[in-house]
This record gives structure tokens, C-alpha cells and sequence, in this order.
């Protein structure tokens, strides 16, 4: 169960910046894709590993143009590129929690292993 809280923060986080814009869908959408992760489909968890990253690269994008518009009013704009660019990299590393169903295959190799 620990393993869904950094995909939970993730979310939450990312809905967060969409409630800042007005977004109310894609805020709806950001708390709703863990969700997915409740299907037993095998492309739930591939599916939420990509919303992940794309949510990651919002969080890039937003912290070039953050740093632009800071640069651009003479204000300082370190601070929070270093915030902004620790939750990108905990919103891209939460999608290593992100684990499907192992196949066949993958079950007896990791068996041998152990």
C-alpha cells in the first residue's frame, strides 16, 4: 500500500497546479487516473506510468516558463526552480512505483532469482 502514496502525492500535486489555471477537467482527470490502477487490464498500469511522465513534463514546462517570466521582472527565480524541479523528478520517479501483473515468464524468472 506505501508504494500508491508517491502516485497519490503525484496526482494531488499535479491537480493542484490545474486548480491554480481553472482547469477543472484536467483537475478531475489528475485526481481520477490512479483509479486506474484498480483495473486488472495490463495496460492500466502502463497507461498511469504515462500520465505520470506526461505529468512530469508539464511540471518541466511550467518551470521554463515560470523561470522566463521571473527573468523577464528582474525577480529571483532559483528557489523555485528547484522546487519545481524536485516535484518533476518526484512526479517521473513515482511512476516507478507503478507495477502491473507479471506474465508467465516474467514469474519464473524472477522465482529463479530468489
Amino acid at each position: 500500500m506505501l508504494r500508491f502514496l508517491p502516485i497519490l502525492l503525484s496526482s494531488l500535486l499535479i491537480a493542484a497546479h490545474f486548480l491554480r489555471v481553472g482547469a477543472m477537467g484536467t483537475v478531475i482527470l489528475s485526481l481520477a487516473f490512479p483509479a486506474l490502477l484498480f483495473l486488472r487490464r495490463p495496460w492500466a498500469p502502463r497507461a498511469v506510468q504515462g500520465i505520470l511522465l506526461l505529468a512530469s513534463l508539464e511540471w518541466v514546462r511550467t518551470l521554463f516558463a515560470n523561470i522566463a517570466q521571473r527573468q523577464a521582472q528582474g525577480e529571483p527565480w532559483l528557489r523555485m526552480a528547484v522546487i519545481l524541479g524536485v516535484v518533476a523528478a518526484l512526479t517521473a520517479a513515482s511512476a516507478l512505483a507503478v507495477r502491473g501483473r507479471r506474465s508467465e515468464p516474467e514469474k519464473r524468472l524472477h522465482e529463479g532469482q530468489e
